[in-house]
């Protein structure tokens, strides 16, 4: 399904990407130059290693809990819960359980 086909309609965003046994899954929603929408689904005990990245990113978590590391502090995260990681600020993604979110980037 391209961008085009996701626009006017309401989604589920949970049933829009599945978990894959010990892997992290993505799906790109948006890619433009302004920014990005990608879907996530992380394995329990699977992750994102520590990076950093030139833009705010925001996590909304979409079911079940994960650790979001910033800078070395951890902030312990569950579905319905959001945090945003600041711009060229190392962080990581722990997924405590099956994990799934969606990352927002603005490119400005």
């Amino acid at each position: 399904m391209s961008t085009a086909d996701l626009t006017a309609q309401a989604l589920t965003l949970n049933d829009m990407i599945a978990y894959q046994d010990g892997a992290v899954v993505s799906r790109t929603l948006i890619d433009k130059k302004v920014g990005t929408l990608t879907l996530f689904a992380f394995d329990a005990g699977q992750g994102l290693s520590e990076h950093t990245a030139p833009y705010d990113a925001t996590v909304q978590v979409l079911d079940g809990e994960a650790e979001i590391i910033i800078e070395g502090a951890s902030f312990p995260v569950a579905s319905g819960q959001m945090i945003i990681m600041p711009a060229n600020r190392p962080h990581a993604v722990r997924a405590n359980e099956r994990f799934k979110m969606l990352l927002i980037m603005i490119r400005a």
